[in-house]
Protein backbone atom coordinates (compact mmCIF):
# COMPACT_ATOMS: atom_id res chain seq x y z
CA UNK A 1 0.00 0.00 0.00
CA UNK A 2 1.13 3.63 -0.90
CA UNK A 3 0.84 5.20 2.22
CA UNK A 4 2.26 8.48 1.36
CA UNK A 5 -0.72 8.58 -1.90
CA UNK A 6 -2.97 7.04 1.05
CA UNK A 7 -1.72 10.52 3.44
CA UNK A 8 -2.62 13.18 0.59
CA UNK A 9 -5.77 11.57 -0.27
CA UNK A 10 -6.55 12.30 3.72
CA UNK A 11 -5.86 15.17 3.38
CA UNK A 12 -8.55 16.26 1.47
CA UNK A 13 -10.85 15.78 3.83
CA UNK A 14 -9.61 18.13 6.22
CA UNK A 15 -11.51 21.03 8.56
CA UNK A 16 -9.33 23.95 7.67
CA UNK A 17 -11.48 27.29 7.12
CA UNK A 18 -9.08 29.55 9.15
CA UNK A 19 -5.64 28.13 8.09
CA UNK A 20 -6.72 27.39 5.00
CA UNK A 21 -3.96 24.31 5.39
CA UNK A 22 -4.76 20.88 4.86
CA UNK A 23 -2.76 17.52 6.31
CA UNK A 24 -3.33 14.03 6.31
CA UNK A 25 -1.29 11.81 8.46
CA UNK A 26 -1.42 7.48 8.32
CA UNK A 27 0.17 6.13 11.24
CA UNK A 28 1.61 2.52 10.78
CA UNK A 29 0.75 0.53 14.24
CA UNK A 30 3.17 -2.95 15.14
CA UNK A 31 0.09 -5.02 14.31
CA UNK A 32 0.49 -4.34 10.86
CA UNK A 33 -2.93 -1.86 10.88
CA UNK A 34 -2.83 1.54 9.60
CA UNK A 35 -4.96 4.26 10.14
CA UNK A 36 -5.83 8.08 9.12
CA UNK A 37 -6.25 10.95 10.17
CA UNK A 38 -6.71 14.67 9.25
CA UNK A 39 -6.68 18.02 10.62
CA UNK A 40 -9.85 19.26 12.15
CA UNK A 41 -9.79 22.77 13.26
CA UNK A 42 -12.21 25.14 15.20
CA UNK A 43 -12.99 28.41 15.35
CA UNK A 44 -11.83 27.90 19.26
CA UNK A 45 -8.23 27.64 17.51
CA UNK A 46 -7.72 25.51 20.93
CA UNK A 47 -10.23 22.83 19.91
CA UNK A 48 -7.90 22.31 16.62
CA UNK A 49 -7.21 18.44 16.60
CA UNK A 50 -3.78 17.81 14.52
CA UNK A 51 -3.86 15.16 11.28
CA UNK A 52 -1.27 13.09 13.70
CA UNK A 53 -3.05 13.29 17.16
CA UNK A 54 -6.65 12.37 14.78
CA UNK A 55 -4.79 9.16 13.38
CA UNK A 56 -3.67 8.38 16.54
CA UNK A 57 -6.27 8.29 18.53
CA UNK A 58 -7.99 6.66 15.88
CA UNK A 59 -5.18 3.25 16.65
CA UNK A 60 -5.64 3.73 20.54
CA UNK A 61 -9.54 3.78 19.76
CA UNK A 62 -9.34 0.40 17.67
CA UNK A 63 -6.68 -1.22 20.77
CA UNK A 64 -3.51 -0.32 18.77
CA UNK A 65 -0.72 1.23 21.08
CA UNK A 66 2.66 0.90 19.15
CA UNK A 67 3.98 2.98 16.77
CA UNK A 68 6.18 1.72 13.68
CA UNK A 69 5.95 4.43 11.14
CA UNK A 70 4.12 8.19 10.85
CA UNK A 71 3.27 9.50 7.57
CA UNK A 72 2.75 13.42 7.25
CA UNK A 73 1.20 15.09 4.45
CA UNK A 74 0.66 18.78 3.44
CA UNK A 75 1.54 21.43 0.33
CA UNK A 76 4.33 22.57 2.66
CA UNK A 77 5.38 19.90 4.15
CA UNK A 78 4.91 20.77 7.54
CA UNK A 79 6.65 18.72 10.56
CA UNK A 80 4.63 17.38 13.50
CA UNK A 81 3.75 20.21 16.02
CA UNK A 82 5.06 20.41 19.36
CA UNK A 83 2.02 18.66 20.52
CA UNK A 84 1.86 15.81 18.43
CA UNK A 85 5.36 14.83 18.82
CA UNK A 86 4.50 14.60 22.71
CA UNK A 87 2.08 12.00 21.55
CA UNK A 88 3.49 10.18 18.99
CA UNK A 89 6.81 9.73 21.27
CA UNK A 90 3.53 8.55 23.86
CA UNK A 91 3.31 5.47 21.33
CA UNK A 92 6.65 5.17 19.65
CA UNK A 93 9.65 3.18 19.88
CA UNK A 94 13.35 3.79 19.43
CA UNK A 95 12.83 2.99 15.78
CA UNK A 96 9.92 4.55 14.88
CA UNK A 97 9.79 6.48 11.57
CA UNK A 98 8.15 9.36 10.31
CA UNK A 99 7.73 10.68 6.80
CA UNK A 100 7.02 14.24 6.42
CA UNK A 101 6.16 14.82 2.76
CA UNK A 102 5.48 17.93 0.70
CA UNK A 103 3.16 18.74 -2.72
CA UNK A 104 6.33 18.31 -4.71
CA UNK A 105 6.22 14.59 -3.35
CA UNK A 106 9.45 15.27 -1.85
CA UNK A 107 10.00 13.71 1.32
CA UNK A 108 11.93 13.18 4.26
CA UNK A 109 12.50 9.93 6.49
CA UNK A 110 14.03 10.43 10.15
CA UNK A 111 13.83 8.14 13.49
CA UNK A 112 11.50 10.08 15.57
CA UNK A 113 13.72 10.68 18.51
CA UNK A 114 15.28 13.21 15.68
CA UNK A 115 12.19 15.07 16.22
CA UNK A 116 12.39 15.04 19.89
CA UNK A 117 15.37 14.47 21.06
CA UNK A 118 15.05 15.34 25.04
CA UNK A 119 11.64 13.85 25.17
CA UNK A 120 9.71 13.80 28.56
CA UNK A 121 8.06 10.26 28.98
CA UNK A 122 6.73 8.12 31.24
CA UNK A 123 10.17 7.47 33.02
CA UNK A 124 10.27 10.62 34.40
CA UNK A 125 7.17 9.64 36.67
CA UNK A 126 8.25 6.59 38.29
Amino acid sequence: MNYEKLAKEVSDKAYSPYSKIKVGAVVLTDDGKHFLGCNVENASYGATVCAERNAIFQAITAGSKILTHVYIYSDKGFPPCGICRQVIQEFSQEDTKVTIIDGSSNKKTVNFSELLPYNFNKDYLD
